[in-house]
This record gives structure tokens, sequence and C-alpha cells, in this order.
């Protein structure tokens, strides 16, 4: 890809034209990224267009919320190589217990923003897995049909089996007393994807945004860690968690490493029908 496509797409979003050479960093295990000038860059394959044009949107969704700090999206576009987009630049410093706390409170914050419905306005991707969002009126169905359904499938195309999977998506109302409010929720909110800027204040960034229950955004902070007790702490403060959350945490977080099964193999799997096995031996 050529700089100058970059340089032109800046500077007609924002009339600056970034100068400079382009500086590598680190994009995660689905894109390149660098860094241009005051601008942050991911690129892509050109099949990824889309992929960009979707993060943009809920990037948007997120700032709108007026709640937690994103990068904010600048553009996105492609030339006849790769797919990019364009995003604020935004110097991470090192984390602090008050940044955390901050951290958890913004989160309750942005669950604060609710829908009339589960979903959201189109399909998107938790990382390169189209994600469908499907608009719903009861949590449950959205769960079973768009969520666990929808991996399910795509991990047997893939060519995984898994024992009861059937029963555990037939019994799902088991896990649930009441419905939860259709909270807007980052959708991918693992530690990589949080952070602080050198004043302390909170970023997080990489959705994969829907409206849904607002514990599937607590239940992955503790899927791989980076979170402390500080933040949990403070979300909870701000909004008790409804009983049962434990269990319903680990069924969340089973989407996840189905989704890890779907893109790295098979000790994902093995981890999921173990998942799955506790899960059904609760109900």
């Amino acid at each position: 890809m050529s700089l100058d496509t970059i340089r032109d797409a800046v500077e007609e979003a924002t009339g600056v034209r970034p100068e400079g050479p382009a500086q590598p960093m680190g994009g995660g295990c689905i894109n390149d990224a660098f860094r241009l000038g005051d601008f942050f860059v991911k690129t892509n394959e050109l099949s990824k267009e889309a992929m960009f044009e979707v993060e943009s949107l809920g990037l948007t969704a997120l700032h709108q919320s007026n709640s937690v700090r994103v990068p904010q999206p600048i553009c996105s576009g492609c030339d006849s190589a790769l797919a990019f987009l364009v995003l604020e630049f935004l110097p991470l410093g090192g984390g602090s217990t008050s940044s955390q706390e901050t951290l958890g409170r913004q989160l309750a914050d942005l669950h604060r923003n609710t829908a009339d419905h589960f979903g959201w306005e189109q399909d998107n991707f938790i990382g390169a897995t189209p994600q469908p969002n499907l608009q719903s009126e009861r949590w449950i169905d959205f769960l079973r049909e768009h969520r666990l359904g929808h991996i399910l499938h795509l991990a047997e195309g893939c060519g995984y089996a898994f024992r009861n999977a059937a029963g555990l998506l037939d019994n799902l109302d088991r896990f649930f007393e009441s419905e939860p409010p259709p909270s807007l929720l980052h959708g991918d909110l693992w530690g990589g994807n949080a952070g602080a800027l050198k004043d302390g204040t909170p970023v997080i960034f990489d959705p994969a945004v829907y409206h849904g229950d607002r514990e599937a955004d607590l239940a992955m902070t503790r899927l791989f860690g980076g979170f402390s007790p500080a933040f949990y702490a403070a979300y909870a403060e701000a909004w008790p968690l409804a009983p049962g959350h434990e269990a319903r945490s680990d069924l969340y977080n089973l989407y996840h490493i189905l989704n890890h099964a779907v893109l790295f193999g098979g000790g994902y799997a093995r981890q999921a029908q173990g998942m799955m096995d506790e899960l059904l031996r609760r109900i």
C-alpha cells in the first residue's frame, strides 16, 4: 500500500496531512499496524475492508455514549492491495489502581446506555470471526441463536464435535431469573483491549459492539486476566451484578473459547467441552 493513499484520506477527513515515516507498532494477531504522525493505522487484506468499517461504527457508538475514552475513528478505505483504518493515536502509559477504579465506574456508565432490543444495527466481527447481530426482543433467544448457536455451528464446520451442546442450548433459561436490560457492550473486553493514558485516563479499543447482557462484558474481563480487584469493586459499587452471575460468566465465556477454537485450534475445543460439561452439571 502506498502511504500517500492513507495521507490523502486523512487529509481529506481532517484537513491535516500526516508527515514523516510510518512507525511499526503492535496490531494484535489480525492486522498490521503503524503510527503515522498523530494517527494510528491498521491495514489488512482487501477482504477485511468491511471489518474495518464496522469497527469504526462501533468506536463511534462507544464514543457517543460519553462514558469511556476510545480512539476516535478518522477514516477507512482501500487501494488496489490493502484495506486500512485510521484512528486517533492515543499514547498509552502505565495503569494504576486509580485508573482501574475509574474504568470500573465508566464501564458501568457505558452499560447504562440501553436499547429496546438485543443485537445491533448490523453484523460485525469478534476478532476475525463474523458476528451476527440480528435484533431480538429476548436475550435468551439472541444468546441461543446469534452467539452460542452461531459459534457452535462455525466450530462444527472446523471439524469439532461437542457432547450435549443441544442440551445446553435448550436449557439456557435455567441460568436466568429475569431478563437483563439490553446494555451497550464493548463486546471483546479482554485485557489486551484496555489501557490507560499517561494521566491515568482509561481507554478501551478493538470493540465488537452490540446490545446485550452487561454481565457478558464483565465475564470476558475475567477470562484472561488484566483487570484488578479495584476495577471490579468500583463496578459493583456503581451497579451491582444480579445473583447467579458467576454461572452466567462461564456461559458467556464459552462463546469466546469456542471462537478461539475456530481461530486457533483444538486445545480451545477441549476447553470448551469441559466448560459445557460443567455448565450442564449445574442444571
